[in-house]
């Protein structure tokens, strides 16, 4: 049995470890007490991620006395920060896989079974192996397509670097290699992932070559949505936003986290923006793409943040009127430079922070719902209400798991994984609803 925690880029990993062991035969299971092998996919970003993860272990652990397990595998990230501290602290782990070696899991799996406990960790700057043979987990009409590892941008409040490695973009054609499978197996829409997707290319070949590799999956038969996620705002480029205006596979949805506004917080955390820089490449986006539909991530409570940042914060977020917007508290990191900074936030004042800002796009969100009133738009099929005669579905606007749905009410029969024209009737605080036309 697996457990994948974290990330979509994450997800991707443990799509990887699925696809080399039923290589090999295993077989999966989603009933706890009848697993034979656990094995987690592990994530540290964050201490609420970090705790997550400890007590999944601990949690499955205990089915070693109480069901049929045998072993207990750690991967992922919190495998690759605490590997010392998973061995001294929960000794019902048996083998301990880092970020990189995870393509490695077939003899890993062999070994313990035959009594061994490993710890398997390889340099954090290799690029594992082992794509080709995914299992997607995600329903088969989308995925996820992680062009890249690690970063290089070492802000100050993450761990990132130090666990997943430098930056690394996946060589070209072997993304296409992939796409063009996920496509056979009947994926239309990608998702393109990494720490940071706007720099790819730049190790590899000297020059940022997104735009090139959209241009390449969109050449692929059967794929009909390329969506992209994780783009610095100081990286973006004309010819980046010149292709996603050319090519009508790219969504009009670009994921842009800029964590704040305020120039004085921006440097403290590392970030390469200010806000002038902000405001202008948002506007830019807007001029170019009228229709763009512009996600963000904020931090409030970062060490230092005085009431007149947060402030400052909060108006900006209510005149630029963010199409999505998700909000995290800071987490102090060890061994990472915000971590000891002075001026640390109360955790009551970061939460009270989040929740004000996330009370204001809930106004925005609601507003602009209410602007899709009597617009056609396209819309992926997710799965059904049976007994609300109904179906729920995604927009180009939407993002799986993280943003809002489309209920389309219709006698029609829909396949998950369609395509539909729906006509918006009404919206919802995050979610409209529409009738086919």
């Amino acid at each position: 049995m697996f457990v994948s925690l974290g990330c979509d880029k994450n997800l991707v990993d443990t799509e990887v470890m699925l696809g080399l062991l039923s290589s090999e035969g295993y077989t999966f299971t989603n009933e706890e007490e009848n697993a034979d092998v656990f094995i987690v996919n592990t994530c540290c970003f964050i201490n609420d991620a970090k705790e997550e993860s400890i007590q999944t272990l601990i949690d499955l652990g205990a089915y070693k006395e109480t069901g049929s397990c045998k072993a207990l595998i750690a991967t992922g990230c919190l495998a690759q920060r605490y590997a010392e501290d998973i061995r001294r602290e929960i000794p019902e782990v048996d083998a301990i896989v880092g970020t990189t070696a995870y393509d490695g899991i077939v003899q890993v799996l062999r070994e313990v079974l035959t009594g061994g406990r490993e710890t398997h960790l390889q340099d954090i700057d290799r690029l594992p192996e082992g794509k080709g043979q995914r299992v997607v987990t995600t329903g088969g009409h989308y995925a996820y397509l992680k062009i890249a590892e690690g970063c290089d941008k070492h802000c100050t409040y993450c761990v990132i670097p130090s666990i997943r490695g430098r930056y690394r973009s996946v060589p070209m054609e072997q993304l296409t290699e992939e796409a063009e499978k996920l496509a056979a197996q009947g994926v239309k829409e990608l998702i393109l992932v990494a720490q940071e997707t706007t720099l790819y290319g730049t190790d590899l070949y000297g020059t940022k070559r997104l735009p090139m590799l959209l241009r390449s999956l969109c050449r692929i038969q059967g794929i009909e949505w390329i969506r992209i996620l994780y783009c610095y705002p100081e990286e973006l480029t004309e010819e980046l936003i010149r292709t996603m205006k050319e090519e009508p596979k790219i969504c009009h949805y670009l994921d842009l986290p800029i964590q704040h506004c305020n120039d004085q917080v921006l440097k403290r955390m590392g970030r390469r923006t200010d806000k002038r820089q902000l405001t202008e490449q948002i506007q830019r986006l807007r001029r170019e793409i009228p229709d763009i539909c512009i996600r963000t991530t904020l931090i409030t409570g970062f060490p230092g943040e005085t009431e007149e940042q947060f402030a400052e914060l909060m108006e900006f977020v209510e005149e630029t009127a963010f199409d999505r917007l998700g909000v995290f508290t800071y987490s102090p990191e060890e061994n990472t430079p915000a971590a000891s900074m002075e001026q640390q936030v109360p955790e009551d004042i970061k939460d009270a922070r989040r929740n004000q800002l996330m009370e204001l796009q809930q106004e925005i969100a609601f507003e602009k719902c209410e602007e899709m009133t009597g617009r056609v738009l396209t819309v992926m099929i997710e799965g059904s209400l049976p007994e609300e005669n109904a179906y729920v579905g995604r927009t180009y606007r939407d993002a799986p798991d993280v943003d809002g749905y489309i209920f389309v009410q219709t006698d029609e029969m829909l396949v998950t994984g369609d395509f539909v024209s729906v006509k918006v009737t009404g919206a919802l605080d995050y979610d409209l609803i529409g009738v086919p036309v």
